[in-house]
């Protein structure tokens, strides 16, 4: 079944076209993967999809219906979340905020909205940290904070901007093996944008931008060569690096059409991302 279908959506930041014209599905049910450089509009992207940010063109649908209609089943975690220094909340006070769409603002927190927010902490592995102050924590730390948020409010889709960017290990490891989970073990969809090409090709789905969809259908279909090139650049794609005898990062082997070639493994599973970009 189809989660995400647009159709010729523009998107503006201001007065800035961030995202021109582009089509585009996102399957329910799976991981999916936003990828592009710097600026390439995947934020924006986001936003779109989460009901934020209206198009100034086109259509865009959730689960067959206008986005303001699916709106409470949307959880939309972004990079960073920033809070005036020395405001004194704490760690379950920011993942409580994840309730506040049920019950709203000054709504009485029932037993079901206390088990969310204490199950949010306990899969996050945060709950020791319920009591220290925001300010307190790790930027690991606290990027598993707002996830928890996310993971404490009702939802269907989880939508993750750059979740995993320069965290500590620890952090991406239990980020990770949550987004797994809100697939495999909740029947959840997730979208998240990332830079890394690993993650990526693990997912689902792809979705590669440069300022507009290049591309996007399953790794193997969207992360070659050509389409990588077109994305970033000609002439920015290095040969991989080279630490200790492990190639570090490794791009599809491609035809001469640009095509990924044959290989012998098949791409890694999400959650073994951490294992090297295998040739797709």
């Amino acid at each position: 079944m189809t989660l995400v279908e647009a159709q010729d959506i523009v998107l503006y930041r201001g007065s800035h076209r961030a995202v021109s014209a582009s089509s585009f599905t996102i399957p329910e049910g799976k991981i999916t993967a936003v990828i592009g450089p710097n600026g390439s509009g995947k934020t924006t992207l986001l936003q779109a999809i989460a009901g934020i940010l209206s198009p100034s063109a086109g259509e865009i649908r959730v689960l067959g219906k206008p986005v303001k209609e699916v709106k409470e089943d949307i959880s939309f975690v972004m990079q960073s979340v920033v809070f005036p220094t020395g405001t004194p909340i704490t760690v379950k006070d920011v993942v409580s905020m994840g309730r506040y769409a049920q019950r709203g603002w000054f709504g009485l927190f029932r037993s079901v909205d206390r088990n969310a927010i204490n199950y949010a902490m306990d899969v996050m592995n945060i709950t020791d940290l319920k009591h220290r102050h925001l300010e307190e924590l790790s930027g690991g730390q606290r990027q598993r904070v707002y996830v928890a948020q996310g993971i404490a409010q009702g939802h269907e889709i989880l939508v993750l901007d750059e979740p995993m960017t320069g965290l500590d290990l620890t952090s991406m490891r239990i980020i990770d093996d949550v987004i797994h989970a809100e697939v495999d073990d909740h029947g959840h969809s997730v979208i998240l944008t990332t830079h890394d090409l690993d993650e990526a090709a693990a997912a689902d789905h792809v979705i590669l931008m440069d300022g507009k969809v290049i591309a996007t259908g399953p790794p193997e279909a969207v992360l070659t060569r050509r389409n990588l090139e077109a994305a970033y650049g000609l002439g920015t794609l290095h040969e991989p690096a080279d630490v200790d005898g492990t190639s570090v990062v490794e791009l599809p082997e491609c035809t001469a059409d640009g095509d990924p070639a044959e290989a012998e493994e098949h791409a890694p599973t999400y959650g073994d991302r951490y294992s090297r970009y295998e040739a797709l």
